[in-house]
This record gives structure tokens, C-alpha cells and sequence, in this order.
């Protein structure tokens, strides 16, 4: 079953106008780095990705029936969405215990492990593809 791994942090939703010495910025790339590594080891990887601060989202919305779009996310937080990984875990216990490895954790980031619909059952099958009502 496929699970995301979701990284909240205070970073995301607030960044500093500063950036970290190089020295930190390495360190904590390198734990991220090693991290990925061991989930592509383990063959429960299946797609990462860092974001860019919750300032650089854009939100769109339809509102009578026309597309709105305003700067930043839905929501002021303390924390926002910071990266996740998509993992291949057997249940629920080893997906937490995947999760629980992420160099976030120390660095105060919350994560929340959920798992992924399998819209397989919905596939288009070769009779019905492009079948009209």
C-alpha cells in the first residue's frame, strides 16, 4: 500500500528573510539525502519532493463559475507543508516506522503519515476506453 509522508514545518509557513550558514544548510541536506537513500534501499520509495515556501504558492478557486486565483495557501498556519515522500509500506506500523526515520522530526517538523487512494478499481480498461454514453 502506498503511503504519503507529509512535512509540516515553521520554516514553510514562515521562512526567514536569512538563510542558514551553508554549513547547517549542508548538514541538514545531507540527512535528507541519506534518508531517501535508505527508502530507495529498502524499496519503499516511490516519489520525494521538497516545496518552496507557503509564500510562493498561488491558490485557485472557482467562484461563480469563474477561476480565482490569490497568492500563498488556503490557510494562515504555524506550520505549512514543507516536502513529502510517497513510500510502499506493507501497513500502516511500518509506514509510521519509515516516517519516524525522517531528519525532520529533530528539526521540529511534525509529520503525518497517510495512506494513498488506489484508484485502481476506476482504471479504464481497454473495452471501455473512449466509450461514450
Amino acid at each position: 500500500m502506498l503511503y504519503a509522508i507529509l512535512i509540516y514545518d515553521v520554516e514553510s509557513a514562515n521562512p526567514s528573510s536569512e538563510p542558514p550558514p551553508p554549513e547547517v544548510a549542508q548538514g541538514v541536506m545531507s540527512e535528507y539525502n541519506a534518508y531517501t537513500a535508505s527508502l530507495r534501499d529498502s524499496g519503499a520509495f516511490q516519489a520525494g519532493e521538497a516545496l518552496q515556501p507557503a509564500p510562493t504558492a498561488t491558490t485557485i478557486r472557482q467562484q461563480d463559475g469563474r477561476n480565482v486565483t490569490t497568492d500563498g495557501p488556503f490557510a494562515e498556519t504555524k506550520e505549512a507543508l514543507g516536502g513529502f515522500y510517497i513510500v510502499e509500506a506493507r501497513d500502516l506500523d511500518e509506514a509510521l516506522a519509515l516516517a519516524a526515520q525522517c531528519p525532520g522530526l529533530k528539526y521540529g517538523s511534525a509529520i503525518e503519515v497517510r495512506p494513498v487512494v488506489d484508484y485502481s478499481a476506476f482504471a479504464e480498461t481497454p473495452a471501455t476506453a473512449g466509450a461514450t454514453a
